[in-house]
């Protein structure tokens, strides 16, 4: 079940389109610049601690995974309209013809999010209620099935929301890679004011620990940029 929540959540938002570039080794950097700060980040907390311990940092890597699409959702059509401002006038209407799949994957994870919700909350008054031994255990049984399809399905659809930019590719090329810079440091900014101050640690470790990540992925960002005006002729303006 839950690969099926996944395989559904990489369809709806990881779409090809007529703006996307794929180049694996990108990607590949990527995934390695993830796997790397994620080893820092467990051995900056495992040397210096966290606050709420472990569980914490689970409950932050989860609130930062659902807070990151709504971020998106706010700062990606500013960014889409200075991609379409500053395109070319003959350009302009090809990049307005695009935005019909960021704009129903943002539905599509619109809808999910309130889905999510109303099943919650149907669950809990529907437990509630007394109809008796059996039928509270079936509806529970049930309610129980369909929520292990569900939770994982609204992660996966963060997840991807976020890594895909709500399929802003296919508008255009560059803009995932621009969008992706300005939500780590939103995400960076709401940590640090949500959380109340920097991380455990000397103060060379607290400023790894909250610069470490935007700025590692601002670089990678920024040589994707690069890399798809020198090899694929992809430009901001262009």
């Amino acid at each position: 079940m839950i690969r099926s929540s996944r395989r559904h959540a990489e369809s709806i938002f990881n779409q090809p389109g007529g703006g996307r570039v794929e180049d694996r080794i990108v990607s590949r950097v990527q995934l390695w610049r993830a796997l790397a700060g994620g080893a820092a980040s467990f051995g900056l907390i495992y040397a210096y601690g966290a606050d709420d311990g472990w569980s914490g940092v689970a409950n932050d890597g989860v609130v930062k995974l659902l807070l990151a699409p709504v971020l998106l959702m706010i700062t990606g059509p500013l960014a889409i309209l200075a991609f379409i401002g500053l395109a070319p006038v003959t350009q302009r209407p090809v990049l307005r013809a695009r935005l019909r799949a960021p704009l129903k994957a943002v539905g599509w994870y619109v809808g999910i999010l309130a889905g999510t919700v109303g099943v919650l909350i149907g669950a809990a008054l529907l437990l509630k209620q007394n109809y008796g031994t059996l039928l509270n255990g079936l509806v529970a049984l049930a309610l129980l099935i369909g929520l292990v399809w569900l939770l994982p399905f609204m992660l996966f659809s963060s997840a991807y929301a976020a890594r895909y930019a709500f399929n802003t590719a296919n508008v255009h090329a560059s803009l995932p890679a621009a969008l992706t810079v300005v939500l780590v440091w939103e995400l960076t900014f709401c940590s640090v004011a949500l959380d109340g101050g920097l991380p455990h640690g000397p103060p060379a470790a607290q400023w790894c620990a909250v610069l470490g990540g935007p700025v590692s992925v601002t670089l990678v960002a920024l040589w994707e940029l690069h890399r798809m005006r020198t090899r694929y002729g992809v430009r901001i303006r262009g």
